[in-house]
């Protein structure tokens, strides 16, 4: 009797362990000629502030639809705002002029595929959603 709630005890940790392993993650296209970006590149990148990847090609990043978990969890973990913070400050760039906002896809699927078949293309998703045809540049930590 008393192993069922170690076993539980148990069981719960590894979900969470696997949780945590998971985590956000940057990828690109392995043609684009980068191999890791850090934090400062990804934030320049999508928000706007550079279009370029280190590698000198011009970046196309790619933000995951505006109602998803990933996407909210991305800019908390990347510049600590929300997504209606996000959306404000596109906004207002827009408005004056200066620059677009990255391309929104439906899913993390569809995003996966743009990076494997463009080599500017850069965009976030869960770990588990990476597959030999993009390279991860960036692991983001979840607090």
């Amino acid at each position: 009797m008393r192993r069922l709630p170690a076993i539980a005890s148990l069981a719960l940790l590894l979900l969470a362990h696997a949780a945590a392993a998971r985590g956000l993650v940057v990828i690109a296209n392995p043609a684009s000629g980068v191999d890791k970006l850090s934090r400062d590149d990804a934030v320049n990148i999508f928000m706007g502030r550079y279009r370029k990847l280190p590698s000198g090609i011009v970046a196309f990043p790619i933000d995951i639809g505006s109602d998803s978990s990933t996407r909210k969890e991305f800019y908390n973990l990347l510049v600590d705002k929300d997504t209606a913070e996000v959306d404000a400050y596109w906004a207002r760039l827009v408005f004056s002029g200066q620059t677009s906002p990255p391309l929104q896809v439906p899913d993390e699927k569809t995003a996966v595929e743009l990076v494997a078949g463009n080599r500017s293309a850069i965009a976030y998703v869960d770990r588990d959603r990476v597959n030999s045809r993009v390279k991860v540049v960036l692991e983001l930590e979840t607090r």
